[in-house]
């Protein structure tokens, strides 16, 4: 990532960062169990990929960019909540090196005082993840009103987001999650790439896209979301969304375990279905199929199965279809970048479409 890209996203990270960790906001919530689950995973770090890049779409199309600063605070806040609920559904222990909330409040000495070491403080514990993400949810939409109340932006425009965001986007998300959840008991080799790809651009895809279309419907005061420039940042963030999650599964196989926060080769423990999968099962023999489909989603295989269905998604060339296939989306994108002026804005973006397939975190 280059020099002037890191200081761009890292002072739009903590303008965000102050934003949502602001008393008039964190005092709403009680009791202090909830206060301190809404804000666990801001305070514990995170990319913040998407409210920076709404900010520099916001910016390439001549906007103010502080004017879009709850809509950006909005989209971290509503990416979060997906991440409460969606470790609840993966049953995942930790996120970013910490406890997930359902974990982190399952364990907690006073939940444990109270409710003992049993299925209750278990249940109470996943009962605190549902609500965070609510409140989350519900918070994310009240900073997206901001947008007229606070700063000026039109009815119309904060009205079309607001019904973007909590319909369409909402809608895909769901659809993403359901999908992971079903292809997750599917045989890997019944599915295809295509198939695999699709349900990860829902999951993950589909917000940064609405990152792209809100930043500039924003920066032009403009509801019409078929706007050209909404349109082309629209269509360059959904193609470098695509990337991200690919990249994503590649540095959950071969990544820095201190970088990432989790167990690298937890994704195959844990039976994720990713195009690396598919892609290496497709290209094994029948003796190599049948170690992937024995350890792949066996939360008792052994440390040594883990690295030797490591060893072939590398060998058989499933991470190097994935990164390939990262590097398409992202080639794809650039082109969209071509009709904006010629700003800061513009060569961030392109060096933020580039950090989607080089980041190592």
């Amino acid at each position: 990532m280059s020099d002037r890209l890191f200081k761009a996203i890292e002072e739009r990270v903590q303008l965000v960062q102050d934003y949502v960790l602001h008393p008039r906001y964190v005092n709403l919530f009680s009791p202090e169990d909830i206060r301190e689950a809404v804000t666990c995973y801001f305070e514990s770090g995170g990319k913040r990929l998407r409210p920076a890049v709404m900010l520099f779409c916001c910016g390439a199309v001549g906007g103010e960019e502080e004017k879009a600063i709850s809509a950006a605070a909005a989209v971290e806040i509503f990416h979060t909540w997906t991440l409460v609920h969606d470790d609840i559904i993966d049953r995942d222990p930790m996120r970013r090196g910490a406890p997930t909330v359902h974990e982190r409040f399952a364990k907690k000495p006073s939940t444990i005082a109270r409710f003992g070491q049993n299925g209750d403080s278990e249940h109470y514990g996943i009962s605190i993840a549902v609500l965070t993400g609510d409140v989350q949810h519900g918070w994310g939409i009240s900073l997206m009103t901001e947008l007229t109340r606070k700063f000026g932006i039109a009815a119309d425009v904060t009205l079309t987001l607001i019904n973007e965001l909590d319909t369409r986007v909402l809608c895909t998300l769901v659809e993403g999650e359901v999908l992971d959840v079903q292809y997750s008991k599917e045989p890997i080799g019944s599915l295809t790439s295509e198939q695999i790809e699709d349900m990860l651009w829902k999951k993950t895809g589909a917000l940064y896209e609405f990152a792209g279309a809100s930043g500039a419907a924003i920066g032009l005061n403009t509801p019409d979301l078929k706007h050209s420039l909404v349109r082309t940042l629209e269509q360059f963030t959904s193609a470098c969304g695509a990337a991200f999650q690919l990249q994503d599964d590649i540095l959950g196989i071969i990544g820095d375990e201190k970088l990432l926060g989790k167990p690298v080769g937890a994704d195959i423990r844990e039976g994720k279905r990713t195009v690396i999968a598919r892609e290496s099962w497709v290209r094994a023999d029948d003796k190599q199929k049948k170690l992937i489909d024995e350890t792949l989603g066996n939360v008792h295989a052994s440390q040594d199965q883990i690295e030797e269905v490591t060893k072939l998604f590398v060998s058989l060339g499933g991470i190097e279809e994935t990164a390939r296939r990262a590097r398409a989306h992202v080639e794809r994108g650039m082109k969209f970048l071509d009709p904006l002026p010629q700003t800061k804005y513009r060569d961030w973006l392109a060096d933020w479409a580039h950090l989607m397939i080089e980041r190592e975190f």
